[in-house]
């Protein structure tokens, strides 16, 4: 007698892929493919992840694919397609099959970045928490629910993109040129990590991210500190002066076009149930950093943060007992819903202008800028998809209305124009764009039980 299919039975299945192998051997695999897309050297390797793995895995599970490639892209797009009916409940997916740069050499003895490894109950390789093992783990719970119902019981499109490391450059352009081969009625990916390695975690959205550099530019040449010094300015103090009117010493933001201004009812809500708790590798929080009266999470999930992340002012490799012609600074701010980014360089031009800071050249950004976005956390998906994975781990996830990083969610919220629900496989210590980035086994064993019941239970109503 054939045995029922049943919710169980596809969550069994999707473990067993971790308990016998298969699951690592497709990992392994993957993470072999040397896929950075910064590097120009691994082009091919872009196409490889496509060619090699993508495209004949979902082939074998009667997807339609497409593979697209776009002039300002570094790499291919794919987009997978299973249409069951018409008529049922359409899920658009995503993974990003590219990876930062290896930095081979640099990993801890016996480790490198393309030879996945395990270690103490975690998988070692560039790739494994971002985001290779991310979409392995939604892959093979697809796989498993088809081997287990012998359909998905919905439509499912899948996009991967083989650039998100490069800033996702060509990503909203192949979106918006493909917008009715893509469209849905509910985005769920998996990428950033959960609130901590113990904590299933869903977030709704992303903080934007934008980067800009500030400069001061006196004078063609060094001069000896000895014959000038007290008679020329030093555009370093100078340029450590002009910070202090747009953060103070405790990282509170000074102008207000760089913050949100409130917070909503329902994010701070939601964030009550959510804590970060450092682990014990990772920095203690410091609690008189950033904007007074906000939590910790209010901080990171529903606040800016501006963050200096490099200062070039002199020689300090080869000291050259001079004072320095110029000084230069990359600042960084993260930003909720609420902040319009095309308004930050205009404002902070004028606040260093009000401060006397007129030397200070301020310049536009040339890194990719990304949107701050947030999916409504009363909307009836997260609570659909919360329910599914509480059913399936006897807990509820923390509900992140955004995630304190930035990624293109924008792209399918408000281009698409889709409800965003991610649902990370990850967790804050994964070093992910370090050496050492690793997977733990245990989220993965949690990840593929949670997505094949969330899979069973988007298509129930049509099995």
């Amino acid at each position: 007698m054939t045995e029922t299919p049943s919710r169980q039975a596809t969550i069994n299945k999707a473990v067993s892929y971790l308990d016998d192998g298969t699951f690592e051997a497709a990992l392994r695999r993957r993470v072999a493919i040397p896929s950075a897309s910064r590097v120009a050297a691994n082009k091919p390797d872009l196409w490889r992840y496509i060619s090699e793995e993508m495209q004949p895995f979902f082939e074998r599970l009667g997807f339609a694919v497409k593979v697209y490639e776009n002039d300002l892209a570094p790499g291919p797009f794919l987009i997978a397609e299973r249409i069951e009916d018409p008529s049922f409940t359409t899920v658009l997916q995503y993974g990003h099959g590219d990876v930062v740069a290896g930095l081979d050499g640099q990993w801890d003895d016996g480790l490198g970045p393309f030879d996945m490894t395990e270690r103490n109950g975690a998988w070692y390789g560039r790739g494994t928490a971002d985001n290779k093992g991310q979409h392995a783990v939604n892959l093979a719970a697809i796989e498993a629910l088809l081997a287990v119902r012998g359909s998905l019981g919905f439509n499912l499109k899948y996009l991967i993109e083989m650039g998100e490391e490069s800033g996702s450059l060509g990503l909203e352009e192949m979106c918006a040129a493909h917008r009715e081969e893509l469209a849905a009625d509910v985005f769920i990916a998996s990428d950033g990590p959960r609130l901590a390695l113990d904590r299933p975690t869903i977030f709704l959205g992303a903080r934007g991210g934008m980067s800009f550099h500030l400069e001061i530019n006196v004078r063609e040449s060094f001069q000896h500190s000895g014959n000038w010094g007290g008679i020329l300015s030093n555009p370093g103090i100078e340029l450590c002066h002009a910070i202090t009117a747009l953060v103070d010493r405790t990282g509170k933001i000074k102008v207000p076009a760089m913050t949100p201004g409130k917070i909503p009812e329902n994010v701070r809500e939601a964030l009550k149930h959510c804590k970060i708790e450092p682990a014990a590798d990772d920095p203690p929080i410091e609690p008189w950093w950033g904007e007074p009266g906000l939590t910790p999470e209010e901080k990171v999930f529903a606040w800016s943060s501006l963050e200096v992340m490099e200062m070039e002012c002199g020689n300090l490799a080869q000291p050259l007992y001079a004072i320095p012609p110029k000084a230069r600074a990359r600042v960084q701010l993260r930003f909720p819903v609420g902040v319009d980014p095309d308004a930050v360089v205009p404002a902070v031009r004028k606040a260093l202008q009000d401060a006397g800071y007129d030397r200070v050249v301020v310049k536009d950004p040339t890194d990719a800028i990304f949107l701050a976005s947030r999916l409504d956390p009363d909307h009836p998906w997260v609570k659909r998809v919360s329910a599914s994975i509480e059913q399936t781990l006897g807990q509820p996830p923390a509900i992140l209305p955004n995630l304190g990083g930035s990624l293109p969610n924008n792209i399918f919220s408000d281009l698409l124009g889709l409800p965003t629900i991610w649902i990370p496989h990850s967790y804050p210590g994964c070093l992910q764009h370090a050496p050492n980035e690793h997977l733990p086994i245990s989220i993965v064993r949690e990840g593929l039980a949670m997505m094949a019941g969330l899979y069973w239970d988007i298509g129930e109503h049509h099995s």
